[in-house]
């Protein structure tokens, strides 16, 4: 059997403390992904929230939970991270959730194309019932931009290749709190990674109006990244801004097009929603663009 015809397993995993609310609306969204040739397999990684985690998974019998305690979503990540089995493995936090058929796509990319390592695709940013605010298509992400701006994927459609990052001893440094996800690309990035984008929408992130990205912890940590770049490059950020965005407008992702999408509702949490989005805009007003 050539390796373009080996069956795959997706390993999905879920950092969790005290959301679970918004847990269970992710097990949903990864529990009705299905199709040929591949399996899934979901590990949440708790750290010790108690019984109403446990309470939430119950109608996800096959959602291998782990309770333990740990120093962080970061560390939470990596300990799942050792436990998965997959060949693709990759996290979705809590407030976000997977679009129907997004893992057959995911597991179809990766198997017609053995050479990629890490795969990005587009996600919606939605409020809390499920409205849309806005698109965030991406680019592969440039070094220099992710080093001294701000990485541009996001972490809900992300997924790696589980023997690249084995081979090159690739986790969480789990020093960032908030910056983990920034350093992580720029390894990866700095290791050679053959990165290919996958122009669909795959997942949605929620935004409740209370943005980490821009707390006081994770400006100074970017900050705090950013002093680690090469010192010739730090004063050339206005450079790294007007490069990114010219390669967004080369690639048409400030007119994103209609679309649709189905998630799962904290009033239909069984049921998937259906939103239609007539006039998207890339336009997201608390962060970079």
């Amino acid at each position: 059997m050539t390796q373009s015809l080996l069956p795959l397993t997706i390993s999905v995993v879920t950092p969790s403390y005290k959301q679970a609310d918004w847990l269970r609306l992710c097990a949903a969204s990864v529990a009705d992904q299905s199709g040929p040739g591949f399996t899934v397999e979901h590990i949440v990684q708790d750290a010790l929230s108690g019984s109403e985690v446990a309470e939430a998974l119950q109608s996800f019998p096959n959602v291998r939970l782990v309770s333990e305690k740990d120093s962080g979503m970061y560390d939470a990540i990596n300990r799942g991270w050792d436990k998965a089995t997959g060949n693709i493995i990759c996290w979705l936090n809590c407030d976000e959730q997977y679009l129907p058929g997004t893992l057959a796509l995911v597991a179809d990319y990766f198997r017609v194309h053995p050479q990629t390592d890490v795969l990005f695709g587009d996600a919606a940013v939605v409020n809390e019932d499920g409205g849309y605010l806005c698109s965030r298509q991406v680019l592969v992400p440039h070094l220099y931009h992710t080093w001294i701006c701000h990485l541009a994927t996001l972490s809900c459609a992300t997924f790696f290749r589980r023997q690249f990052l084995l081979d090159h001893a690739t986790t969480f440094d789990t020093r960032w709190r908030m910056a983990g996800d920034a350093a992580l690309m720029l390894r990866i990035i700095q290791s050679g990674a053959r990165m290919d984008v996958l122009r669909r929408y795959l997942a949605t992130f929620v935004d409740n109006g209370e943005n980490l990205g821009l707390l006081p912890r994770a400006v100074e940590e970017h900050r705090a990244l950013a002093a680690e770049a090469p010192r010739w490059s730090q004063p050339l950020s206005r450079l790294w801004v007007l490069h990114h965005r010219l390669r967004r407008l080369w690639h048409g992702l400030y007119r994103p097009q209609p679309f649709t999408y189905d998630i799962h509702t904290r009033t239909s949490p069984q049921k998937r929603v259906h939103f239609e989005v007539a006039r998207p805009t890339f336009y997201w007003s608390t962060r970079m663009n």
